[in-house]
């Protein structure tokens, strides 16, 4: 009987394409932790300021100064986004003022700005790729667009400023008119 259930499994696993010679993976076995290929999302260019970029137009011959301070230049900009504790420096790369820098340090094209809006928004980031945050467009199984976090949130003032309430909606005008039963 025995021998049977093992002919029969044989079997069983050679009709649906399983190589029986194959090494079987341990159960202690981790998954890899190999880095993934970095993922390249398909953006419209990021809304910039007219006459603003590129920075290097202005700042190209200019020594970087990394001291926090209060600006000369660039006034309009009102820093709202955690004040505190970040400033200009912290997202904008000193060296290339034409690209942003992850915490790491890492160059970062002003195309791909979601990967560092998502060092410390980490939960918009994965809500935006999934498409549940922001817009998304495109195919459902195939190719999709999306827009950038600064096409809706201002990346120096990021929250946006209260709406008013609207009045309720009117019932259907049919409903207002229906008379009672006699």
């Amino acid at each position: 009987m025995r021998l049977f259930l093992i002919t029969l499994a044989s079997a069983s696993l050679a009709l649906m394409g399983a190589d029986s010679t194959a090494p079987v993976a341990k159960k202690d076995t981790l998954p890899s932790t190999a880095p993934k290929p970095a993922e390249r999302l398909e953006v419209p260019p990021p809304p910039f300021s007219d006459g603003i970029f590129p920075c290097s137009t202005c700042h190209a011959n200019q020594k970087p100064n990394r001291t926090r301070r209060e600006l000369a230049f660039h006034t309009e900009i009102d820093l709202k986004h955690d004040e505190e504790h970040r400033w200009c420096l912290d997202c904008h790369d000193a060296d290339n003022r034409d690209t942003l820098h992850l915490a790491s340090g890492e160059p970062v094209p002003f195309e791909e700005s979601y990967r560092l809006c998502g060092q410390c928004h980490g939960e918009k980031l994965r809500d935006w790729k999934a498409g549940v945050h922001g817009r998304r467009t495109g195919n459902w199984n195939g190719a999709k667009g999306y827009l950038l976090c600064a096409h809706c949130h201002n990346p120096h003032q990021p929250h946006f400023k209260a709406l008013a309430p609207k009045p309720a909606p009117r019932p259907p005008q049919r409903v207002l008119n229906q008379q009672a039963p006699k």
